[in-house]
């Protein structure tokens, strides 16, 4: 095992490193690790490792590229030249890594923080004195995930001191791993998408989705395997006076694969900034999501931003989603599509003054706020305790109560 990497001149005086390891962009959709480590910058100095892009050779890779957001995220993204096998590309990852940590912006790594057990390939050597598993989704039932990518998350539960899940199926699934297994769903930032309930007027209506016809039926976030494109090509088939509004990039899955219908509307990633403005405008918030292996766990950021905005939702039946959300009846469950037209019918209907404030009740108990507030007590604690991940020491304190 390495030693811990020296501190650079200057560095007593700093705020406590965290180095988070994602395989997610921060400039991706915006969502629970942007949530969490925007929070977490108030309090430590947060680096953000993105996956590495893989340039055309040229002068100067491997290289870091470094920027700052406005929350105070250091992001940083390895630039490798393309070609490099995998041992080559994880020496490369593992040089840049402690060049950069003994530089400026480096220093002693307080907490490591992963999102993704590939990078254990070329960060295993770097001691922290609590390191943190925040698994938000089983990313080994993926499209195109990694053969080796289930040991390496054995080996980073073996190792972590504590283990976030995004979901309570993620939680039942994962706390037998670890003793200190920690189930953090999704949280909302309220205020945020509440800024949708004051409605839009058509110059505040985003121009792409302006002309389209009422009612809206809407949906945003990324287009993957996980979405059921027959599902949203049948509801627009059944009712082609609706417009369906579908906001995301789409990922590993073919453009050409979408259903094609006039009343489709295939609008692309917009900023997180720019939701509450769709939003303001959409009658029913779709959650049409593929019933299979990459949505078993799945604990949809979506549920509570669409609510947040003062949007019904009628989603299909992920197990998360009903137990969370449908059997408190905050969220309408429809197994196909005659179900789901038939309930976002039901849910125009509805007066929204008749359910808000049993929403709004709910999601005060969730605010993203509160959940980073949640998650670093127990970092300060588990600091405190003096258990280091590289010995593999764990408390023998039980699992904790789920946090919900």
């Amino acid at each position: 095992m390495a030693p811990i990497l020296p501190s650079p001149p200057g560095h007593a005086a700093l705020k406590p490193l965290l180095v988070c390891f994602s395989h997610l962009r921060w400039d991706f959709v915006f969502q629970r690790p942007q949530h969490l480590l925007s929070r977490a910058a108030a309090s430590y100095r947060v680096l953000f490792i993105e996956e590495p892009m893989h340039l055309a050779p040229e002068p100067g890779l491997p290289r870091m590229e470094v920027r700052q957001t406005a929350q105070g995220v250091l992001v940083v993204t390895p630039q490798l030249p393309s070609g490099l096998d995998e041992t080559h590309r994880d020496s490369a990852l593992r040089i840049l890594l402690d060049e950069f940590l003994q530089g400026p912006d480096g220093g002693p790594v307080t907490v490591a923080w992963y999102y993704t057990p590939m990078a254990l390939a070329f960060s295993g050597h770097v001691q922290a004195a609590v390191t943190v598993y925040d698994c938000m989704d089983e990313l080994s039932a993926f499209r195109g995930a990694s053969p080796g990518l289930r040991l390496l998350e054995r080996r980073l539960v073996q190792r972590a001191d504590v283990v976030f899940t995004g979901g309570r199926s993620l939680y039942e699934a994962k706390r037998s791993l670890h003793p200190q297994t920690h189930l953090f769903a999704s949280g909302v930032d309220a205020a945020h998408f509440a800024q949708a309930r004051n409605g839009a007027s058509r110059d505040q209506d985003p121009a792409d989705q302006r002309d389209l016809p009422h009612p809206r039926l809407g949906w945003f976030g990324v287009i993957d395997e996980r979405m059921d494109l027959n599902l949203v090509r049948d509801v627009a088939a059944r009712r082609p006076d609706w417009s369906l509004v579908m906001l995301g990039p789409v990922v590993k899955i073919d453009p050409a694969s979408l259903p094609r219908l006039p009343n489709i509307h295939w609008l692309g990633m917009k900023q997180h900034a720019e939701l509450p403005r769709y939003l303001a405008s959409w009658d029913v918030g779709l959650m049409p999501f593929a019933l299979n292996e990459s949505t078993r766990y799945i604990s949809p950021t979506k549920t509570p931003e669409y609510l947040a905005a003062g949007v019904p939702v009628v989603s299909t039946p992920v197990a998360d989603v009903v137990r969370d959300w449908g059997s408190d009846g905050l969220v309408a469950i429809a197994p196909d599509a005659d179900k789901m037209v038939a309930d976002a019918e039901a849910a125009m209907k509805r007066s929204r003054k008749a359910w808000l404030p049993q929403v709004d009740l709910r999601l005060a108990r969730i605010s993203w706020d509160g959940v980073w507030s949640a998650m670093e007590k127990i970092l300060r604690e588990t600091e405190a305790e003096g258990r280091v991940a590289q010995t593999g020491g764990r408390s023998s304190t039980p699992a904790s109560i789920p946090h919900v």
